[in-house]
């Protein structure tokens, strides 16, 4: 998978006060999938949370290898197959990213695309430092995106998968790290835990509360630096957010970011950032890119068509979209007379029950 530069100022910030000796906090930090990981744990024994911790960490590791688009392993393995047009079996811990993926690419009307890899790859994003790379050349760019790679070019056949297009190279740095944060929800939740949080690079997945009171999270202003606000959040909530300072690089002059928009070929414009909150993180790691790419024009549309009920966007002239709900929630740090709020969005959420607006 693509691997994002550490990031060692997290781009949300989970603000944590205090500890009672009734009941501890433990936290624990390791790298993975390129990034920081931090763990916080509420309420279990030193020995129950180190346990969790190690199993997570493990986990963790395991998914990175697996998953890494560009190193020999089961992706690598996958994209090889593609390219060659074979009929293979899938490996066990790719499948399910790539049904998810398919998922979530559809209702995001493809902006949202793990299937753009050579893409990615043209304009030096898989690197884990891509600083001095230069872009690609325009010809370049034309004929990977005439391929038109989609999911939608992935078939599955009980255990086997193809695919009907050698332009599809999967990538999983877009929505990978949503998807292990889920699992070691599950796990925490497997192990007794309640009370937690799992912070990779600062998007995260926040369960339970802290001594009953919310976690209080920080958003990062769309800079990257300081703090536009914070939310709070209790039962079990993702926060996740894409930003055009994440990874990039300088070429004459000239500013380039990750996130690629499949239509173009081109880094996206128009967006700076954009925060996402949503029940599960893989759909929050996924919607933070795609809505980041619809930029503000059209961010509303595939909000609702990806089931996502809040959402703050930063334009590239610093004006706050958001829709009613988020703006309940969000306590600014600052007074923005640039602020947009949109109609309401209405979602049904994994519950199945009706909210948003």
């Amino acid at each position: 998978m693509s691997s994002p530069a550490i990031k060692y100022l997290p781009l949300l910030l989970v603000l944590l006060t205090g500890c009672y000796p009734e009941r501890p906090v433990f936290t624990d930090r390791f790298l993975a999938f390129g990034t920081l990981i931090d763990l916080t744990i509420v309420g279990a024994t030193k020995q129950e949370a180190e346990s969790a911790a190690r199993a997570i960490e493990k986990e963790f590791l395991e998914l990175h290898q697996a998953w890494h688009a560009w190193d020999p392993g089961p992706l690598g393995r996958v994209n090889e197959g593609f390219a060659r047009g074979e009929r293979f079996t899938a490996p066990p811990l790719v499948l399910p990213l790539i049904r998810s993926g398919q998922r979530l690419s559809g209702k995001s009307q493809h902006l949202f695309n793990p299937a753009i890899g050579r893409l990615i790859d043209a304009w030096g994003f898989h690197q884990d430092d891509p600083e001095g790379h230069s872009p690609p050349p325009d010809s370049l760019i034309k004929d990977l995106v005439e391929n038109a790679p989609r999911m939608t070019d992935i078939e599955i056949e009980g255990s086997e998968i193809y695919s009907t297009n050698p332009a599809v190279k999967l990538d999983f740095g877009a929505f990978g790290k949503g998807y292990g944060i889920d699992l070691a929800v599950t796990r925490l939740k497997e192990m007794g835990i309640r009370n937690a949080i799992v912070n990779a690079g600062g998007d995260l997945r926040a369960i339970g509360s802290r001594r009953g009171i919310p976690w209080n999270i920080a958003i990062r202003r769309s800079n990257g630096a300081g703090v536009v606000g914070t939310i709070s959040v209790s039962g079990d909530e993702s926060v996740f957010t894409s930003g055009n300072y994440e990874r990039r690089y300088s070429w004459k002059g000239k500013d380039y970011h990750h996130i690629i928009d499949p239509r173009t070929g081109y880094p996206s414009v128009g967006t700076k950032s954009v925060t996402v909150l949503h029940d599960d993180a893989i759909t929050a790691d996924a919607a933070a890119t795609a809505l980041f790419i619809a930029g503000p024009e059209k961010w509303h549309t595939i909000a609702m068509e990806m089931g996502i009920e809040f959402v703050l966007l930063v334009d590239t002239q610093d004006r706050l979209h958001m829709n009613p709900a988020m703006r309940e929630r969000l306590v600014l740090l600052d007074a923005y007379r640039d602020l947009v709020i949109s109609p309401p969005l209405t979602a049904v959420n994994t519950k199945g029950n009706n909210r948003g607006s």
